[in-house]
């Protein structure tokens, strides 16, 4: 016994409700290894010993090497222990403690249920809520911690003796998986006519046939409803539209099998393995053109394989299949057929297992440097992001966010948890989302917050919000919070100032002006406005936002002044045209931008890419990227004042050049990638003023206009062509969602002590 060697260990991360303990129990048998592991309030903790001196070294590097594809472990420490000379390895039960615990997001089923699902000698032949371990919803079920059954929406399913026996088996997949259900004691399906609530027989077969006949479906998933219908059937795809009010926002396409998807988009080996991955979110894949009515005047279209065993089962049966979120137009996604779904559809595919928390499909692109997230939540969230040491405090920090495409992050004992994206707070209905979304993170984490942060605007209702609960509240400005994101998700130290580009539609600058083009050097406490684009007038406010004609006339009128070529605005009233003239010419201080978003509005409507009034945001941009075709070498001219502080970029010289080439008949491809080839080379040209001056060498890509993936990848080639470092956002959008978590960096840095906090400024 004196010889036999004895560790205690402590895991802590995303290792509860995932399989962990009975992977720990086989790997220690396997091993030969004696003791128990048992969960805690902050992790598991594992006692092993073994008389075989190489067992336990083994039993740890497995650990980390083999753990269970749900699991992310964060931190791993050992010491040695006193020998026990215990006969068996067991599991043990859990201990309550005051520490986070952090729970899987949803995960795609997996290769073994799938499966089962279709072998007729198992017993969960054909059954939709088949799940084990590996795989099956966690974070849209879950009401509260510890992640038990009796806290989760599965509480009013009893199990059955089978089920009962798999989940008390740690050598069963199913050992401890809370969502186990089975035909016999589990959730079923209902399908039922959207307008009278009457039952329609046939089950999931009657549901496809009705797929199959051109009618539009309900069909409740894991984060809620998704409006599906066949991908074929025009007028179905229309009348999803309608339903929607889309005339030409994208949908989303769910496909049975990667096969089914190549025949819709070209389909590269990264794309292939996001499609394929356990987290299953849309990847925007280069559309072949066979579904023009899917996303109209873009050339990608989004693609989604099943995530769930009534997605794998259904779409077995129907082929490729329209699958948007079952929402209003700017409301969130629905969880319950009571929130007016017998409107949207003709028949509703339902199930009786409550969702606990909503959340929309994931959507995102590959790129050459990592993946880029348009929108992160199911399949995503709740992972939780590691704050690095030097930022690490023991305040508890709620961080809120802007007032569109918000997700919000809370800060608990050196982690951060980002929520999944919860839509434009404009509409109430995504107010009371936002306010549902804040109290589940508390009371999932146990998290009661010393400090409460938003954007410096106002007026915003994360603002009014964050005033409104009493507790120290800081601002930060809007651009300078999407710098510090990435700064956060990397761990990164800077020795100095990063140049931060960010480029967007609007940002509250300091003084109320609206930022949207912004060159800032910055570290985690402070930042300087080291150049910008130039101001132009926004005629009209909010009006230019929304309809590009009005952008293109400012910047018109930037270069060509008020006599500027009134032809050049095709299609647009003469009296329109002349009353945005009036405004501009009056030169009022509070109707100018430096907007990057409003510069692509501008150059996609003088192109004749983008319409009068657009449906959705960015709808301008998307089309100028699209028309992109090839590389060009050449590039517009853009005049950098040099003698103004903070630096000023001018486009008056290339919105020139731009109608020289209109009116030379230049295709509007053309124009579209010497636009994107100007831009990225303006970046490089700041960027390298930035460190003749400032010593500058990280430079940081942020804001929406980043998602851009032609201007993103052809920027970051020339940067680090130039010796640059360049960050990014990779696990988040580099879009508002990630605001929340650059506002949790800066409440970081002013919670530490000041000798603590890196400061270049």
């Amino acid at each position: 016994m004196k010889d036999g060697r004895a560790e205690r260990i402590r895991v802590s991360g995303v290792i509860q409700g995932v399989g962990f303990r009975p992977f720990v129990f086989r790997e220690a048998e396997a091993s030969g290894l004696k003791g128990w592991v048992k969960n805690t309030g902050d992790g598991v903790e594992i006692h092993v010993e073994s008389l075989n001196p190489r067992a336990v070294p083994d039993f740890l590097a497995s650990l980390e090497k083999n753990q269970p594809p749900l699991s992310k472990i964060e931190t791993l420490s050992h010491a040695p222990a006193a020998f026990r000379g215990y006969r068996h390895f067991r599991i043990l039960k859990s201990k309550p403690g005051a520490g986070v615990v952090f729970i899987s997001p949803d995960i795609a089923t997996c290769a073994a249920c799938l499966e089962e699902i279709r072998d007729p000698a198992e017993r969960r032949f054909g059954y939709a809520f088949t799940n084990c371990t590996d795989c099956g919803p966690r974070y849209t079920i879950v009401r509260s911690l510890p992640y038990d059954r009796p806290g989760t929406t599965m509480a009013r399913f009893e199990m059955c003796p089978d089920c009962a026996r798999e989940y008390g088996d740690p050598r069963d997949r199913r050992y401890h998986a809370q969502p186990i259900a089975c035909p016999a004691c589990g959730p079923h399906l209902t399908l039922k006519d959207a307008r009278s609530g009457r039952r329609i027989p046939g089950g999931l077969e009657a549901a496809a046939e009705l797929i199959r006949k051109g009618r539009v479906l309900a069909v409740k998933g894991i984060g809620g409803f998704h409006l599906m219908a066949s991908a074929f059937d025009r007028t179905a795809v229309r009348r999803i539209r309608d339903i929607k009010q889309r005339k030409r926002k994208p949908l989303a396409l769910m496909a049975p099998d990667l096969e089914t998807a190549a025949r819709a988009a070209r389909i590269g080996p990264e794309e292939q393995a996001l499609l394929l991955s356990a987290r299953r979110p849309i990847v925007l894949l280069q559309s072949r053109g066979t579904l023009p009515l899917i996303a109209p005047h873009l050339r990608e279209v989004g693609i989604m394989l099943p995530y769930t065993p009534l997605h794998a089962l259904l779409l077995e049966k129907t082929g490729l299949v329209v699958a948007t979120s079952s929402n209003p137009k700017d409301a969130p996604i629905m969880t319950e057929e009571k929130e007016g779904l017998a409107d949207l559809c003709d028949a509703v595919l339902s199930h009786n297992r409550p969702i606990a928390m909503r959340a929309d499909d994931s959507v995102l692109k590959a790129s050459r440097r990592g993946t880029l997230f348009v929108r992160r939540a199911r399949g995503y969230v709740p992972s939780p992001q590691a704050v690095p040491e030097f930022l690490k405090s023991r305040k508890t920090i709620l961080a809120l966010g802007g007032e569109l495409k918000v997700a919000v992050s809370l800060y608990k004992d050196g982690s951060v948890v980002t929520s999944q994206f919860l839509g434009d707070l404009d509409d109430y209905r995504n107010f009371r989302y936002f306010e549902e979304t804040v109290d589940h993170l508390k009371a999932l984490f146990g998290a009661a917050p010393d400090i409460v942060v938003s954007d410096l605007h106002p007026d915003f209702r994360t603002t009014r919000y964050a005033q409104s609960l009493g507790l120290p509240h800081l601002q930060v400005q809007h651009h300078f919070a999407h710098v510090l994101a990435p700064l956060l998700e990397h761990g990164i130290q800077p020795r100095g100032q990063v140049l931060g580009v960010a480029f967007d539609g609007y940002g509250y600058g300091p003084g109320g002006e609206a930022w949207g083009g912004e060159f800032l050097l910055a570290d985690y406490t402070a930042y300087e406005r080291y150049a910008h684009l130039e101001d132009v007038p926004l005629p009209g406010g909010d009006l230019a936002a929304r309809q590009p004609w009005r952008m293109a006339a400012s910047y018109l009128q930037r270069a060509y002044g008020d006599a500027f070529p009134r032809e050049a605005l095709r299609g647009v009233g003469r009296a329109k045209i002349e009353a945005v003239a009036a405004l501009m010419a009056s030169g009022r201080p509070d109707l100018k931008t430096s907007s990057c978003g409003r510069l692509f509005d501008a150059v996609s409507f003088l192109c004749g890419l983008a319409p009068m009034t657009l449906e959705y945001e960015a709808e301008a941009a998307m089309r100028l990227e699209a028309a992109v075709s090839g590389q060009t070498r050449g590039r517009y001219p853009v005049a950098i004042r040099r003698r103004e502080r903070p630096l000023t970029a001018s486009f008056r010289p290339m919105i020139r050049r731009i109608l020289e080439d209109l009116g030379r008949g230049v295709s509007a491809a053309w124009i579209a990638a010497k636009f994107h080839e100007s831009l990225a080379r303006l970046i490089v040209r700041i960027a390298e003023t930035a460190r003749k001056e400032r010593g500058v060498e990280i430079v940081v890509l942020v804001g929406g206009v980043f998602l851009n993936r032609v201007l993103l990848e052809r920027t970051e080639t020339l940067l680090e062509r130039n010796g640059f470092r360049v960050l990014r956002p990779v696990r988040y959008s580099p879009n508002d969602e990630s605001l929340s978590l650059g506002q949790a960096a800066f409440a970081l840095a002013r919670a530490i002590p000041p000798a603590s906090c890196p400061s270049g400024i």
